[in-house]
Protein backbone atom coordinates (compact mmCIF):
# COMPACT_ATOMS: atom_id res chain seq x y z
CA UNK A 1 0.00 0.00 0.00
CA UNK A 2 1.16 3.51 -0.56
CA UNK A 3 0.50 6.77 0.41
CA UNK A 4 -1.40 7.66 -2.80
CA UNK A 5 -4.03 5.24 -1.70
CA UNK A 6 -5.55 7.23 0.88
CA UNK A 7 -8.65 9.08 0.15
CA UNK A 8 -10.72 11.44 2.58
CA UNK A 9 -14.50 10.82 2.58
CA UNK A 10 -17.28 13.36 2.66
CA UNK A 11 -16.70 14.22 6.27
CA UNK A 12 -13.46 14.86 5.67
CA UNK A 13 -12.16 11.62 7.56
CA UNK A 14 -9.51 9.32 5.87
CA UNK A 15 -10.53 6.09 4.24
CA UNK A 16 -8.06 3.34 4.09
CA UNK A 17 -8.32 0.47 1.12
CA UNK A 18 -9.71 -2.25 2.64
CA UNK A 19 -6.88 -5.14 1.87
CA UNK A 20 -4.24 -4.62 5.46
CA UNK A 21 -0.90 -6.15 6.19
CA UNK A 22 -0.30 -9.58 5.97
CA UNK A 23 2.26 -12.08 7.31
CA UNK A 24 4.83 -11.76 4.30
CA UNK A 25 4.21 -7.75 4.56
CA UNK A 26 7.27 -5.83 5.98
CA UNK A 27 7.43 -4.33 9.18
CA UNK A 28 7.85 -0.76 7.38
CA UNK A 29 4.94 -1.82 4.91
CA UNK A 30 2.77 -3.17 8.37
CA UNK A 31 3.87 -0.08 10.33
CA UNK A 32 3.05 2.16 7.86
CA UNK A 33 -0.44 0.65 7.44
CA UNK A 34 -1.19 0.46 11.47
CA UNK A 35 -0.47 4.30 11.42
CA UNK A 36 -2.52 4.98 8.27
CA UNK A 37 -5.30 2.89 10.59
CA UNK A 38 -4.80 5.17 13.47
CA UNK A 39 -4.42 8.36 11.67
CA UNK A 40 -8.12 7.26 10.43
CA UNK A 41 -8.89 6.18 13.80
CA UNK A 42 -8.26 9.11 15.46
CA UNK A 43 -10.17 11.55 12.80
CA UNK A 44 -12.88 9.70 13.26
CA UNK A 45 -13.04 9.59 16.72
CA UNK A 46 -12.46 13.37 17.76
CA UNK A 47 -14.38 15.17 19.82
CA UNK A 48 -17.20 17.39 18.53
CA UNK A 49 -16.82 20.52 18.14
CA UNK A 50 -18.69 22.58 20.77
CA UNK A 51 -22.22 23.79 19.20
CA UNK A 52 -22.56 26.88 21.82
CA UNK A 53 -21.61 30.11 20.65
CA UNK A 54 -19.01 31.75 22.58
CA UNK A 55 -20.60 34.68 24.35
CA UNK A 56 -19.52 37.65 22.19
CA UNK A 57 -17.51 40.18 24.00
CA UNK A 58 -19.07 43.96 24.05
CA UNK A 59 -16.77 46.54 22.70
CA UNK A 60 -16.38 49.99 23.43
CA UNK A 61 -14.75 50.44 19.59
CA UNK A 62 -16.08 49.33 16.80
CA UNK A 63 -14.71 49.52 13.69
CA UNK A 64 -17.32 49.54 10.52
CA UNK A 65 -16.46 49.24 6.88
CA UNK A 66 -19.28 49.36 4.45
CA UNK A 67 -19.73 49.87 0.46
CA UNK A 68 -22.40 48.71 -1.70
CA UNK A 69 -24.60 48.00 -0.41
CA UNK A 70 -23.31 46.53 2.70
CA UNK A 71 -21.87 47.15 6.69
CA UNK A 72 -19.77 45.22 8.26
CA UNK A 73 -19.13 45.87 12.16
CA UNK A 74 -15.82 44.41 13.97
CA UNK A 75 -18.35 43.39 17.01
CA UNK A 76 -21.49 42.70 16.67
CA UNK A 77 -22.12 43.60 20.53
CA UNK A 78 -21.04 46.99 22.00
CA UNK A 79 -20.62 48.00 25.57
CA UNK A 80 -23.40 49.80 27.72
CA UNK A 81 -22.61 53.64 27.94
CA UNK A 82 -20.20 55.37 25.45
CA UNK A 83 -18.73 53.22 22.56
CA UNK A 84 -17.08 55.07 19.30
CA UNK A 85 -17.94 53.59 15.92
CA UNK A 86 -14.82 54.20 13.30
CA UNK A 87 -16.95 54.17 9.83
CA UNK A 88 -14.48 53.65 6.76
CA UNK A 89 -16.16 53.73 3.29
CA UNK A 90 -15.00 51.07 1.14
CA UNK A 91 -17.68 51.45 -1.62
CA UNK A 92 -17.24 53.80 -5.25
CA UNK A 93 -20.11 56.67 -4.03
CA UNK A 94 -20.64 58.29 -0.77
CA UNK A 95 -22.32 56.86 2.47
CA UNK A 96 -23.14 57.73 6.23
CA UNK A 97 -23.46 55.32 9.04
CA UNK A 98 -26.25 56.27 11.65
CA UNK A 99 -26.88 54.73 14.56
CA UNK A 100 -29.14 55.74 17.68
CA UNK A 101 -30.34 59.17 15.88
CA UNK A 102 -27.16 60.34 15.07
CA UNK A 103 -25.01 59.99 11.88
CA UNK A 104 -21.56 60.77 10.51
CA UNK A 105 -21.13 63.15 7.26
CA UNK A 106 -21.63 61.63 4.19
CA UNK A 107 -18.29 60.98 3.24
CA UNK A 108 -16.35 60.21 -0.08
CA UNK A 109 -15.10 56.85 -1.10
CA UNK A 110 -11.90 55.84 0.79
CA UNK A 111 -12.59 58.28 3.73
CA UNK A 112 -13.12 57.65 7.17
CA UNK A 113 -15.44 59.46 9.62
CA UNK A 114 -15.81 58.75 13.30
CA UNK A 115 -19.39 58.68 15.74
CA UNK A 116 -19.21 58.39 19.23
CA UNK A 117 -22.54 57.36 20.66
CA UNK A 118 -23.86 57.00 24.47
CA UNK A 119 -26.28 53.99 24.74
CA UNK A 120 -28.15 54.43 27.93
CA UNK A 121 -29.75 51.06 28.64
CA UNK A 122 -29.37 47.33 27.04
CA UNK A 123 -31.18 46.44 24.10
CA UNK A 124 -30.72 46.16 19.98
CA UNK A 125 -30.35 49.29 18.01
CA UNK A 126 -30.46 49.31 14.26
CA UNK A 127 -28.31 50.93 12.32
CA UNK A 128 -28.20 52.21 8.59
CA UNK A 129 -26.92 54.07 5.69
CA UNK A 130 -29.41 57.84 4.84
CA UNK A 131 -28.31 58.06 1.55
CA UNK A 132 -31.38 57.44 -0.32
CA UNK A 133 -32.17 53.77 -1.05
CA UNK A 134 -29.11 52.60 0.18
CA UNK A 135 -30.75 51.14 3.61
CA UNK A 136 -33.04 49.16 1.11
CA UNK A 137 -30.66 47.80 -0.73
CA UNK A 138 -28.60 46.43 2.50
CA UNK A 139 -26.80 49.12 4.25
CA UNK A 140 -28.59 48.33 7.42
CA UNK A 141 -28.17 45.87 10.55
CA UNK A 142 -28.78 45.83 13.78
CA UNK A 143 -26.46 46.04 16.44
CA UNK A 144 -26.68 44.41 20.89
CA UNK A 145 -25.86 46.85 23.33
CA UNK A 146 -25.35 45.03 26.65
Amino acid sequence: MNLHEIEHDEDGRFTIPSHSCSNSATISGCSASMARSDLSRSARHRPPQSRTRAKAKAASAVEVSGGEFFFKLSSQTAKLGKVTFVFKNLGHVGHDFAIAGKSTPVINPGQTAKLTVTFPKAGSYPYLCTVPGHAAAGMKGMLRVA
